[in-house]
């Protein structure tokens, strides 16, 4: 009887156990569809997140493709050796339809090394979200629609979390649910040099890790409408005695050059990073902590400050 009672006591211990751990470990959608321009740091970045997830309890599933897969469109034909076929006695370059899905496919394995299969195409909606605690955009282009948008949005203001990094804010300019849920959108990168960061806020757990350690070489954004530290919570900026503020494509007056921000977004929480142009960026443990960081904050393992910055330069 005294061996049955131990043998129940400890299948009860680990179930508990096995809950536990359960409960620990999360899901992340990443969502790498690059409709504009396609980073070669694309292909690292997924591999890094896939290895590195389970080390910081996250599970992660990569979609790399998530328009219509049978949109059709027009392109340039190619000929075998990749140059431009023109149309019969003129110059211009003749068109063919195909479907947009294919044209992307090859031009993003070319870039990245990775391949658009079956398995990494899927649709941003609501029955995908059902499935995941984080979503973390590595985007450019349009990669949803104006219904999937809002579904997103109001998946974020249910309680879950978002994440963006380098050109996520390069995406969507046309719904600006999807601006004000990044935090504001990109507008231009007058600089791409060695820097010294600002930590705003050391204490949260994406600022942390550059909190000894502040050179960090990347390509610099600046950042338009909806951008404002009257309700972003600004982690970390760039140090402006580190940049050449006179260069012509610079266009805050202010010296506001943000790196890094969360907010609050009805029971969810929405943090970005502008970070991750470069593969030595993706490859620098200070980087992944910090990603990994904002994305604990996003989904409530971690509590840290969210409140808007507000002071003004």
């Amino acid at each position: 009887m005294l061996k049955r009672c131990i043998a129940v006591l400890c299948l009860s211990l680990f179930a508990a156990s096995a809950l536990q751990a359960d409960e620990k470990t999360k899901k992340l959608l990443l969502i790498t569809d690059s409709g504009g321009f396609v980073h070669d740091s694309v292909g690292l970045a997924e591999k890094l997140l896939t290895e590195l997830g389970p080390k910081y309890g996250w599970e992660v599933t990569c979609f790399r493709y998530t328009r219509d897969p049978e949109a059709v469109g027009k392109f340039e034909k190619r000929d075998e050796k990749g140059q431009v076929v023109k149309e019969a006695g003129t110059n211009k370059p003749l068109m063919v339809e195909r479907k947009i899905l294919d044209e992307y496919a090859e031009r993003f394995e070319k870039i990245t090394k990775v391949p658009v299969d079956k398995a990494h195409i899927g649709r941003i909606n609501k029955q995908t979200l059902a499935n995941f605690d984080a979503i973390l955009f590595f985007t450019t282009g349009n990669p949803m629609t104006k219904e999937e948008t809002k579904e997103l949005v109001e998946w974020v203001k249910a309680g879950h979390g978002y994440a963006g990094t380098h050109c996520a804010t390069d995406t969507l300019y046309n719904e600006p649910e999807y601006g004000e849920l990044v935090g504001g959108y990109f507008n231009s990168h007058p600089w791409h040099q060695k820097i010294k960061l600002v930590v705003e806020d050391a204490k949260h757990p994406a600022g942390a890790p550059f909190a000894g350690s502040t050179e960090i070489t990347d390509e610099i954004y600046q950042f338009k409408t909806p951008y404002s530290r009257e309700r972003l919570h600004i982690i970390l900026s760039v140090d402006v005695n580190t940049i050449d503020l006179t260069k012509k494509d610079v266009k805050r007056t202010d010296k506001d050059f943000a790196v890094s921000w969360c907010h609050e977004v009805g029971k969810g929480k929405a943090f970005y990073t502008s970070l991750g142009h470069r593969k030595e960026v993706w490859s620098d443990p200070r980087f992944q902590k910090h990603l990994f960081g904002g994305l604990d904050w996003a989904v409530g393992r971690i509590a840290a400050d969210a409140t808007p910055s507000l002071s003004k330069r």
